[in-house]
């Protein structure tokens, strides 16, 4: 075997191991999590303030986004149906865009900074200073004490901040609407009456439920396993933020295929 033949069947072999050790990594992660929800005394207490510190917290950036998404959707709209197909469809697509698609997928973005960096940060420097080691000597199962409050904290407000932003970011359209195009709120309102049906909401809210886990879940897994100090703990806020983005456009694809197309068909 020649020499860069070699080489290349080595880096291969690196890669392939790498990939196989971190998808092993991530299910121990995931099942420890699953098991440690059985320990509802531990984690329970902690539920409230995590859905507070990732959900409330979080509501000024995620309506701050819906905003300026549903005037620009509405400005867009409007220049794109312009001598081809009525105005009232603005109300339409400001509707279908804002609830299935970039509501929950811009906001899971943010929060993916927000959150997930945050609780890489914070897990990660508990672990290089010692205070994870601290909890299991004193009998903590770190899992229940940290990870799963945060990843249940995550699931239920995920979906709670990004239904109130289709809200604010449906409204915002209207608005741009009204105030800026040659549109009346009963076109507009029409337009968004003609095609709206509940699934559009419940596509949207259990997208970003599957956000929410994901966030959480890789922040807590990048947090726990940081090491290195203060170099480490920014290393693994970084990954956490780019798996989690990553990871949630992976997850929108994967909800179009499945659910999506088995409703087209």
């Amino acid at each position: 075997m020649s020499r860069s033949l070699r080489r290349t069947v080595e880096g291969a072999g690196r890669v392939t191991r790498t990939i196989v050790e971190g998808a092993g990594r991530t299910a121990r992660f995931g099942a420890d999590t699953v098991r440690a929800m059985r320990d509802v005394s531990t984690w329970g207490p902690e539920a409230t303030a995590q859905a507070r510190s990732l959900g409330v917290d979080s509501l000024p950036i995620a309506l701050f986004i819906a905003v300026f998404t549903g005037i620009v959707l509405a400005l867009l709209a409007s220049y794109s149906f312009t001598g081809a197909v009525p105005l009232y469809f603005v109300g339409t697509l400001v509707e279908k865009t804002v609830t299935m698609e970039l509501t929950p997928v811009l906001t899971g973005l943010a929060l993916a900074g927000r959150v997930g960096a945050n609780i890489a940060a914070e897990l990660g420097t508990m672990r290089v200073t010692e205070q994870i080691d601290a909890l299991e000597t004193l009998t903590y199962d770190p899992f229940a004490y940290l990870v799963v409050p945060r990843v249940l904290a995550g699931t239920v407000m995920f979906p709670a901040v990004v239904g109130l932003a289709m809200v604010v970011g449906v409204a915002a359209g209207w608005a741009a609407s009204v105030l800026l195009l040659d549109l009346s709120s009963h076109e507009f309102l029409r337009g968004l009456r003609l095609f709206f049906q509940t699934f559009d909401v419940q596509y949207g809210l259990v997208k970003s439920a599957s956000f929410g886990t994901a966030v959480t879940l890789i922040g807590s897994l990048h947090g726990m396993n940081a090491r290195g100090g203060a170099q480490g703990v920014g290393r693994a806020a970084t990954n956490a933020v780019v798996y989690s983005a990553v990871v949630i456009l992976v997850l929108d694809a994967f909800w179009a295929v499945v659910w999506l197309l088995g409703r087209t068909s």
